[in-house]
C-alpha cells in the first residue's frame, strides 16, 4: 500500500469522510437539472467551500464534485468534450484546500455510474464503460487526486469496469454500491455478494462499502453483512441523514446531528473504517459525527434491535442474504445528483 490513504489507514482504526455534495450545492443555489460539474470552471469559489465545510468540520476525506463526470453523464448538458476538464479541475480545487489544512486529508476522485446499463441488459459494454471511467479517472489523477472514489454503484458489471479504468489510471481506489432495494442494489447484488466480488477483482479497491441507500438503519444493517461474511478489508460507511420528505417543495433530509453521532459511533462498532455521510449530510452532522467518534469508547457490535431502537426502523425485513429480496430490475438513465 503506497497511496496516502493506504498510509493512513496503517496509523488510523477509524477515518471521517465527507457529508452531502448535492445538499450543499442546492443550498448555493444549483438548481435541479442543472450539473454540478460545471461549476468546477463556472463557481470555483463555491466548490471551494463545498471542500472546506468538509474538511473544517473534521472529515478526513472529502470527494470531489465530479459524481456525474463521465462522458455518458455530461453529454446530458452538452459537456461531454470537457469530460478530462471537468473532472481536473474538480480535483486541483481539492488540491488546494487539502494543502492548506495543516493535517493529513485525503482528496478523494469521485466517480458515479454512467446511468447507462450494462449488456447484456443494456448498452453499455464493458470495454466502453471502462474507456468512460479511464477518462475520468484520468482527469482526477492529474488534477492532484490522492486515490479514486467510486460510488453509489448498483451493477457488479459496472462496479468491475470502473476497477479495471482504476487501474489503467496507475490508482489506488475505493468503491461503494447502493443497497437501496430490501438489503439489494437496485441490480439485485447483495452484502455478502459485493464481498465476493470484491475479493475477485484483479484491481481490489482500498476499501469498500455502501452509500446512500434508504436510511442510516439499512445501511448499519449492510455493513454488518459485510462483516458477517468475513471480509478483513476496510469498510465504508456513507448513510443518508435520516429519510427525505418534502418540505415546502423541496426535500428534507429529519436525520439530526445528535441522531447521525449515534450512527457514526454504530458505523464504526459495527466494523465499518471510513465513516461519513450522504444525502442531507451538512457539516453540522459532520461536527457532531466527529465528536461523538471521538469521545465515545467502542463498543460492541450493535444487535438489529439496537439499530432500530437509535435509528429507526428497517424499510424492510429482509437483509437480501435470506433469498427473500427481489430480482435484478433495470435502471433509468436520468441524473442523479449524490447527496
Amino acid at each position: 500500500m503506497t497511496s496516502p490513504l493506504a498510509r493512513l489507514l496503517e496509523t488510523r482504526d477509524w477515518l471521517m469522510a465527507d457529508g452531502a455534495t448535492g445538499t450543499t450545492l442546492f443550498n448555493m443555489g444549483l438548481q435541479s437539472g442543472d450539473a454540478p460539474e460545471l461549476w468546477n470552471e463556472d463557481h470555483p469559489e463555491r466548490i471551494t467551500a463545498l471542500y472546506k465545510g468538509a474538511v473544517d468540520a473534521g472529515s478526513d476525506i472529502f470527494l470531489t464534485n465530479s459524481f456525474g463526470g463521465t462522458r455518458a453523464r455530461l453529454k446530458l448538458h452538452d459537456a461531454q468534450d470537457r469530460c478530462y476538464d471537468l473532472n481536473r479541475r474538480a480535483a486541483a480545487i481539492g488540491r488546494e484546500v487539502a494543502d492548506k489544512a495543516g493535517r493529513p486529508v485525503i482528496v478523494a476522485g469521485s466517480i458515479g455510474p454512467t446511468g447507462e446499463i450494462m449488456a447484456p441488459m443494456g448498452p453499455l459494454t464493458h470495454s466502453r464503460a471502462v474507456e468512460m471511467f479511464h477518462e475520468q479517472a484520468e482527469g482526477l489523477r492529474d488534477g492532484g487526486a490522492d486515490v479514486l472514489w467510486v460510488e453509489t454503484i448498483s451493477a457488479p458489471e459496472e462496479y468491475a469496469a470502473a476497477a479495471e479504468a482504476c487501474k489503467l489510471a496507475g490508482m489506488d481506489w475505493c468503491g461503494t454500491m447502493s443497497f437501496d432495494t430490501a438489503g439489494r442494489t437496485m441490480m439485485g447484488l447483495t452484502s455478502a455478494g459485493m464481498v465476493d466480488l470484491v475479493e475477485k477483482l484483479d484491481h481490489a479497491p482500498l476499501a469498500f462499502g455502501a452509500n446512500c441507500g434508504v436510511g442510516a438503519s439499512d445501511l448499519l444493517r449492510t455493513v454488518l453483512g459485510f462483516r458477517a461474511a468475513g471480509t478483513e478489508r476496510p469498510v465504508i460507511a456513507k448513510g443518508n441523514a435520516g429519510i427525505p420528505k418534502y418540505v415546502d417543495g423541496h426535500i428534507h433530509y429529519d436525520g439530526t446531528p445528535e441522531l447521525m453521532g449515534s450512527y457514526a459511533v454504530m458505523a464504526r462498532d459495527a466494523g465499518a473504517t471510513i465513516i461519513g455521510g450522504c444525502c442531507g449530510t451538512t457539516p453540522e452532522h459532520l461536527r457532531a459525527m466527529r465528536k461523538a467518534l471521538e469521545e465515545t469508547p467502542r463498543g460492541a457490535a450493535p444487535t438489529l434491535d439496537q439499530i432500530t431502537a437509535a435509528m429507526g426502523g428497517f424499510s424492510s425485513g429482509s437483509d437480501g442474504t435470506d433469498d427473500k429480496g427481489p430480482a435484478a430490475r433495470e435502471r433509468s438513465g436520468r441524473r442523479r445528483v449524490r447527496g
